[in-house]
């Protein structure tokens, strides 16, 4: 499928667990521990809100170290070799980009920028991170974080006694509280724009390869739908089970990294 070109690539959480992200849905999986928080409940909750921005300023800190790993620098040198015609992620943490990948488009968004729900104004997530630092000295410290309790939106969980010793900060252009990481919550529909970027990938592509992902969010199980509406071939490279499975072309029920390492060797790509 890859020999002939044109392959769209749909990646989750499971390309970013060599990362140090733990995934959803996996053995070691953050549902397991942990329901994330709703689009409904950030958006009129605020005890919620005031809630996950605590627990997110403690959890941040360690995906924004996070490193691309061998799968991400993998699918980056498919892409550069002309394979790939781009990757749709439903991870929010930046990795396919610093791996090298230049065709990507975050799904469900990116941690790296924080919104304003209500002037719509942008701030940089390490500026806006610097400004929580110095409105909680010390917080971060007194906090003893177990990097593997970290979930894969940099969501962790604290103590009531915590969050409520988290001062949260305000807009820079406005004063609201109301500030939102510009990522799709769970019951939030995927922006316009960005669907309008993933159709015009769609149409530049004639087969998909779904790497790392369970299916379980219908965002990411309609474009196995899709493809095969289009009687397109479907490739799934997965460690568990998942939603697609009885749709694809190809199933390699295996852990990431050899599977890739072998599509790498096949293909006859080095100097990674």
């Amino acid at each position: 499928m890859l020999e002939r070109r044109r392959v769209l690539v749909l990646t989750g959480a499971g390309v970013s667990t060599d990362s140090g992200i733990p995934d959803y849905r996996g053995p070691n999986g953050s549902l397991k521990r942990h329901r994330p928080m709703t689009y409904q409940e950030f958006m009129h909750d605020p005890a919620a809100r005031h809630r996950y921005w605590a627990r997110s300023f403690v959890g941040w800190r360690h995906v924004a170290k996070a490193q691309p790993n061998f799968v991400h620098r993998a699918i980056a040198a498919l892409e550069s070799h002309g394979f790939v015609s781009g990757v749709v992620t439903q991870n929010v943490d930046g990795l396919h980009h610093d791996a090298g990948s230049t065709n990507v488009i975050p799904l469900h968004g990116d941690l790296s920028m924080v919104q304003c729900l209500n002037c719509g104004a942008v701030e940089d997530r390490r500026n806006f991170d610097e400004r929580l630092a110095s409105a909680n000295p010390g917080y971060v410290e007194r906090i003893d974080l177990d990097p593997s309790a970290v979930n894969p939106d940099g969501d962790v969980a604290l103590s009531d006694e915590n969050v409520a010793a988290f001062h949260m900060i305000t807009c820079l252009v406005c004063g609201s509280e109301e500030l939102k990481p510009n990522v799709v919550y769970f019951g939030e529909s995927v922006p316009r724009d960005r669907k309008q970027q993933v159709k015009e990938l769609v149409d530049q592509s004639s087969s998909l390869l779904v790497i790392g992902s369970s299916l379980a969010v219908m965002s990411g199980y309609k474009f196995v739908l899709d493809a095969e509406k289009a009687n397109e071939e479907i490739g799934i490279i997965n460690g568990g089970p998942g939603r697609g499975d009885q749709k694809a072309t190809y199933l390699w029920r295996t852990q990431i990294r050899p599977a890739m390492t072998q599509v790498l060797d096949a293909l006859g790509i080095a100097g990674r």
